[in-house]
């Protein structure tokens, strides 16, 4: 995929962005929604215990295997609550929604808070960016065609089908996210509070390690977690890569307005309640982008919102099914792996062009 030229000029600032802000604030649609939130972590906790509860019954039998894949479930649900306390979305105060986003995502999911502020604060500034959004930066799969042009030899070889590798790759993706998360605490770039972070990650693995050697035994204990962090893997992969996998990449020198860049490299995926709880309200990753603190309930029904916005201003909005836009990863993937021979176009060439 080719990524927007250099020269390419701002999109000119027409857009009332100020009065769509203001329209989403009249609606209600910034207000805190704590009781929502703590329904939320009151039925995750349950959820939490039963499989916990499940997994001692079974501790004797090898079908204990069968809850570490509800495990990896629940502490997904965990991490999309510590995404939301990150944002800001569940608590009034700065201090409690740090408190809230540390205690989920490094206690109960074990990953750095401080790692992941750094890491999705970049994202959010400049998503789909070269050379600033980590997130299509990656050793194994090219997310962009100048990542795919210097792979040689057998690299280059599985690059080119890439899409078809990536969804069994995403098994290794918790793996890879824990590993990110105390590489960057021990190069100390976790930010402030780092050794807060270190002592409940301490906590956290401590505690899963030994009820796992001392309830499962060191051989179904190592089976179960080999299930739990594939399907750890596989659970926050699957709802992350739709969000913006195979839309639009930015080129490092080129300026995009502020809507224009978060609309654009920005795919929602469609769908009931069932969707927005696995993707932890992910699914709707435009309003997100374009509201970054709207608290997750609300952001579905912001959507019309930003869709009479974005068709008044000829901002194209990308919505489809969960199917289809793993459909267009695979597809989109394979494409970049031979993007050093065949480049394509870019949709926010045009988009740009014609504004």
């Amino acid at each position: 995929m080719t990524t927007l030229p250099t020269d390419a000029r701002p999109a000119r600032r027409t857009t009332p962005y100020g009065a769509l802000t203001a329209a989403v604030q009249e609606a209600g649609l910034m207000r805190r929604r704590t009781g929502h939130y703590w329904g939320r972590i009151a039925a995750t906790t349950l959820a939490f215990a039963a499989v916990v509860a499940g997994t001692v019954l079974l501790r004797d039998s090898w079908l204990v295997l069968l809850t570490a894949a509800p495990l990896a479930l629940v502490l997904t649900q965990f991490a999309f609550l510590g995404h939301d306390g990150a944002h800001r979305q569940i608590f009034a105060t700065h201090r409690g929604n740090e408190w809230a986003a540390r205690i989920f995502a490094a206690l109960l999911t074990g990953l750095s808070y401080g790692w992941w502020m750094g890491k999705h604060t970049r994202h959010h500034q400049a998503p789909n960016k070269l050379g600033t959004d980590t997130d299509i930066e990656s050793d194994v799969v090219s997310f962009h065609g100048e990542a795919a042009a210097g792979r040689k030899g057998l690299l280059r070889w599985a690059t080119a089908k890439q899409g078809w590798w990536f969804w069994p790759l995403l098994t290794l993706a918790g793996l890879n996210l824990h590993a990110d998360s105390v590489r960057t605490m021990i190069k100390g770039r976790a930010g402030k509070r780092r050794w807060i972070d270190t002592s409940l990650i301490v906590v956290h693995w401590a505690v899963y390690a030994s009820a796992l050697v001392l309830l499962l035994g060191p051989a179904r204990g190592a089976a179960f977690f080999g299930v739990h962090m594939a399907a750890f893997g596989f659970s926050m992969g699957g709802a992350f890569a739709p969000n913006h996998v195979g839309m639009p990449i930015v080129a490092r020198e080129a300026k995009v307005d502020y809507i224009r860049r978060q609309v654009l490299t920005s795919r929602n995926i469609s769908g009931g309640w069932f969707v927005d709880l696995v993707m932890g309200g992910l699914n709707h990753q435009v309003e997100h982008h374009l509201f970054p603190s709207m608290p997750r309930p609300n952001l579905r029904a912001a959507r019309p919102f930003v869709q009479r916005f974005c068709a008044e201003h000829g901002i194209s909005y990308t919505e489809t099914s969960l199917a289809r836009s793993f459909a267009d990863i695979v597809a989109y993937l394979n494409q970049v792996g031979i993007a050093a021979r065949d480049p394509f176009s870019c949709p926010l060439v045009g988009q740009l062009r014609a504004a």
